[in-house]
């Protein structure tokens, strides 16, 4: 005899992953990796970088103490994936845009800015803070 529940066919949920914060594992210390540095640099420039760098097979780290900085290239970035206006994006980064994002487009950004390297761990966290707020 041959017990029938265990020919059934076992239901799994094909929908996106489990949402990753766009925050969560996003702020590291200072390391020898080679980083953006931002507070070095023009919006002009990072804005050059973010266009090219989200159609790269590679992702990159930024590196700031500013949390101002921090939540600007996250919007940065999300606004390159996105084909937005990267500039606007990195001088005034839209909260509610970025806490709205899909799952799928907070893969992709993270699959893009690997990590930002901070020496003011705090400082960064509570800038990003808002961003893990719904």
């Amino acid at each position: 005899m041959v017990d029938s529940a265990a020919r059934e066919p076992v239901m799994i949920s094909l929908g996106p992953p489990a949402r990753r914060s766009l925050t969560e594992g996003l702020i590291r210390g200072i390391g020898a990796a080679e980083a953006l540095e931002l507070d070095r640099m023009s919006e002009s420039a990072i804005a050059d970088f973010l266009a090219e760098i989200v159609h790269a097979e590679t992702g990159f780290v930024a590196r700031t103490d500013s949390g101002g900085s921090a939540l600007a290239i996250v919007a940065g970035t999300v606004a390159a994936l996105c084909g937005e206006d990267i500039r606007r994006a990195l001088r005034d980064p839209d909260l509610v845009f970025l806490r709205g994002l899909k799952p799928s487009a907070i893969e992709a950004t993270r699959a893009v800015l690997l990590a930002v390297e901070t020496g003011a761990p705090e400082t960064v966290a509570s800038a990003l803070a808002p961003l893990n707020s719904r």
